[in-house]
C-alpha cells in the first residue's frame, strides 16, 4: 500500500507487515468494547473477531485511539487497554477524533470513525455488527454512519441496521446517500437479530470474489460510497422476526415512559432488548459479529487476487 498516511496514525506490528507485503487486511471497530460489552466479555468478543479474521487468511486491524494517536491493529497489551474500564473513555464518531487525541483519551470506533480510519491508510475491507440508522419516530434523528457510507470507499459486511431503528426509512437514506446494498445469499435485508424484514436488497451477491469484482468496477469510476455487504445472523441463533418486533416495540414503550431520549435511548433499547429476550438477542449479536468477520475475511482475500480477465 502506497497511501500517505497521517501522522496521527500508526500501526502494529501486524498490520505493518501486511501492509508492506499486500497482505489482505479488515477493518474491525471497537465502539463494541469500549461501550457495547460489559468486561471481560468484550474482550473475549475482541479477540474472537480477530481469529474469525486470520481463520479465512486475512489480517484483522483492530482500530482504536489510545494515547494521542489513531492505533490500526492493536497490540494484546493496547487491546487490553483499550477494553479495560477505568480513566476517560469516548464513543468516537466524525466529531470526535480531535477532542480525544487532544485529551489523550480512550476512544472506540463506531462504524462512521473506522470508515474514516480506514479508508485514511487504505483498507478496503470492514467488518461491523450492524449499522446506525434512523430512529423509529424521529426522521431528523439520523446516525452519522449514513452519510459517512455514502462518501467512503470500502467493503462493508454487517447484518443489516440494529433492528431498533426505523428499517425501510434507512434504507431511504442509505439510496440517497448513493450507497449499494448487497444480501450476502440472500435476497432480503436481514433485520440484523433475525435473518429477515421483509425489504429488498439491491441485488444478492453469493460469493466473495463476486463483491470483490463489483467493488473494483463501482470504484474504478471514481465513486467514493461504500458497498454495504449484508449478511444474515447465523439460522441457529436467529430470532425470529415477529418475536423480536413484539420485544422491540415494548422495550421503546418503557424508554418513552421513563423519559429517555438523546443519546441514552440506544443503550437502554439494546440492554433492555436483551432482558426481556433472555439474553437471545445478545447471542445472536456475538455470533452475527463473528459470522460478518469471517466473510469479510473472505473478501479481503477475494481483493488482493486481481479482477477477472475476460476472454474474446
Amino acid at each position: 500500500m502506497t497511501t500517505k498516511i497521517p501522522s496521527d496514525y500508526v500501526f502494529s506490528p501486524e498490520v505493518a507487515e501486511a501492509r508492506r507485503s499486500n497482505q489482505p487486511i479488515v477493518a474491525l471497530e471497537t465502539a463494541v468494547v469500549t461501550h457495547g460489552l460489559p468486561y471481560p466479555m468484550n474482550l473475549e468478543l475482541a479477540r474472537d473477531l480477530e481469529s474469525a479474521v486470520r481463520a479465512q487468511g486475512a489480517v484483522p486491524a483492530t482500530i482504536g485511539l489510545l494515547d494521542g494517536k489513531i492505533h490500526v491493529g492493536l497490540t494484546a497489551d493496547e487491546l487490553e487497554q483499550l477494553g479495560t474500564p477505568g480513566g476517560p473513555s469516548r464513543k468516537v464518531s466524525r466529531r470526535d477524533f480531535g477532542l480525544v487525541l487532544a485529551r489523550k483519551e480512550k476512544g472506540g470506533t463506531t462504524v462512521a470513525a473506522t470508515l474514516i480510519a480506514a479508508h485514511a491508510v487504505g483498507l478496503k475491507v470492514f467488518a461491523t455488527g450492524g449499522i446506525g440508522g434512523v430512529h423509529r419516530g424521529e426522521i431528523f434523528d439520523v446516525s452519522a454512519d449514513l452519510p459517512e457510507l455514502g462518501r467512503t470507499p470500502l467493503v462493508v459486511v454487517c447484518a443489516g441496521a440494529k433492528s431498533i431503528l426505523d428499517l425501510p426509512a434507512t434504507l431511504e437514506v442509505l439510496e440517497t446517500q448513493g450507497v449499494t446494498v448487497l444480501g450476502y445469499q440472500t435476497d432480503e435485508f436481514p433485520g440484523f437479530y433475525s435473518r429477515e424484514s421483509g425489504l429488498p436488497v439491491g441485488a444478492r451477491v453469493d460469493t466473495p470474489a463476486e463483491v470483490a469484482e463489483i467493488a473494483r468496477r463501482h470504484w474504478a469510476l471514481g465513486i467514493e460510497a461504500a458497498l454495504l455487504v449484508t449478511a444474515p445472523p447465523p439460522a441457529e441463533v436467529a430470532v425470529p422476526r415477529e418475536q423480536i418486533e413484539g420485544i422491540i416495540q415494548q422495550a421503546q414503550a418503557e424508554a418513552v415512559q421513563q423519559g429517555i431520549h438523546g443519546a441514552k435511548v440506544t443503550p437502554f433499547l439494546l440492554s433492555r432488548v436483551s432482558e426481556l429476550s433472555g439474553g437471545s438477542s445478545l447471542r445472536a449479536n456475538l455470533a452475527l459479529l463473528r459470522n460478518n468477520a469471517a466473510i469479510a475475511g473472505q473478501i479481503a482475500c477475494a481483493m488482493v487476487v486481481g479482477p477477472k480477465t475476460e476472454h474474446a
